[in-house]
């Protein structure tokens, strides 16, 4: 894709990262925070990467154990596929896909030793959040940010769990059909500021809200490049930043000029995206291949506590 629009979306996007007032680099006075890993697990039949991996129960505790062991702090559970076009799920059926799993997932994770692992639902809907966090899950991450039901954000006050929101354009059946922005960055930002203010005003405490730009959700390549190379701006919103870009779509078009890779094919652009939102000081990742990740980040953290250690 050669348009003036995607060049002029690159370019800030790089320009951003070289000025970048998070870089670890520039800002050594303190040590580096520690990126968390969250990992996916989608016990769903139509999810765009892993659909129908990890229906049976028995394969989706094996994977989340298996995504503990590679250093996920988070598992976030997933009944319902948000890829665009997809359709909607009854909150009788999220619960039947997510609640048994959360259950027996939580019994394993502490019976190995990893209670300190975290697991989230990722659902829009109360009823599924509440019978989720009494089977064992400790957080919600909503991609409507609370304006599909309202009681999201009254849970998550009563329960005294963080909840991640997310800006979506329009659903998931209808958020890529031509996306317009006046400035998306500004139109983003100032969309997650007015979500945090209204889970602030329903009872959630500051450090439990968590921001997510929503990369692939309601917009065009140059928007979510746009919105990755200005990671430091919602990271200075003074909120924890969720990014979620494992195996987008978004990383093929940016190889549109040699190669299409399939979802499976994306880790590389993947890691790629995520080291650029944790250098802009990410709080954390919403990732599948997790062991790849943990090693990367090993490396990245490995140059940043050198740099803070020799100032």
């Amino acid at each position: 894709m050669a348009s003036a629009e995607l060049r002029q979306a690159m370019a800030r996007t790089i320009d951003r990262l070289l000025i970048s007032k998070h870089s670890p680099v520039i800002h050594a006075m303190q040590e580096p925070p520690r990126t968390l890993l969250m990992g996916v697990l989608n016990t769903t039949p139509d999810s765009f990467s892993d659909g129908g991996q990890f229906i049976d129960i028995d394969q989706a505790i094996a994977h989340g154990l298996q995504l503990a062991r590679d250093g996920a702090a988070i598992i976030d559970v997933g009944g319902e596929s948000t890829r665009p076009g997809s359709e909607r799920v009854s909150p009788d059926q999220q619960i039947k896909r997510v609640v048994e799993p959360i259950r027996q997932l939580r019994l394993a994770l502490d019976k190995q030793g990893f209670e300190g692992v975290t697991i989230s639902v990722d659902t829009t809907l109360s009823p599924v959040a509440s019978a989720s966090l009494d089977a064992g899950a400790a957080m919600l991450n909503d991609v409507s940010a609370g304006r599909e039901d309202e009681a999201m954000l009254k849970l998550a006050a009563e329960r005294g769990v963080p909840i991640v929101l997310m800006h979506m354009l329009g659903s998931p059946g209808t958020m890529q059909d031509d996306p317009q922005y006046g400035d998306v960055v500004e139109d983003v930002l100032a969309f997650l500021i007015e979500r945090a203010d209204a889970a602030v005003h329903a009872g959630v405490a500051h450090h439990n809200i968590w921001l997510d730009p929503g990369i692939g959700f309601g917009k065009t390549l140059a928007h979510n490049l746009a919105l990755l190379g200005a990671m430091d701006r919602f990271v200075a919103a003074g909120y924890p930043v969720l990014l979620g870009v494992s195996r987008k779509r978004f990383i093929a078009g940016c190889c549109e000029a040699f190669a299409q890779p399939d979802a499976g094919d994306r880790l590389p652009g993947t890691l790629t995206a995520n080291l650029i939102g944790a250098q802009a000081g990410v709080h954390a990742l919403r990732i599948h291949d997790v062991a790849e990740h943990r090693q990367a980040f090993a490396v990245l953290r490995a140059v940043e506590l050198n740099t803070y250690r020799t100032k």
